[in-house]
């Protein structure tokens, strides 16, 4: 018999998919989001606002991306009359684009809805 105000939900439970490299977070969701800002945005201090991250986070996270991919993902200009910015490289979107289809991938799997079915999404309480 299953408590319906516990019941598990697929939709309530969370994967969070991500890429290490070394020691480093190469890639995730936070990183992910980070790229659909710069791209919409064009600058990284635009997107830092966007996210609440201080530049210097944003800046930190950009580079630690760029480090951990053979090509930078983000390229940026440096200031000037018109104004600097930054923007995603081919790679840049690559990643972006095939990492939330993996997302969306691991949400339909057999494996995932399986999974999703044993845990109890909010957690039950503490006795």
């Amino acid at each position: 018999m299953t408590n319906s105000k516990h019941s598990p939900s697929p939709q309530r439970l969370t994967p969070r998919l991500r890429l290490k490299a070394g020691d480093d977070i190469a890639f995730g969701p936070g990183k992910a989001q980070l790229l659909e800002l710069i791209d919409q945005h064009r600058s990284i201090s635009g997107a830092a606002r966007a996210m609440g991250l201080s530049y210097r986070r944003a800046w930190l996270l950009v580079e630690t991306m760029n480090r951990c991919a053979n090509t930078p993902l983000v390229v940026t200009a440096t200031g000037g009359r018109k104004g600097g910015g930054a923007e995603l490289s081919s790679l840049g979107l690559h990643v972006l684009t095939e990492f939330r289809q993996l997302e969306q991938e691991i949400l339909q799997s057999p494996a995932y809805q399986s999974l999703a079915g044993v845990f109890q999404s909010p957690p039950l309480d503490q006795a």
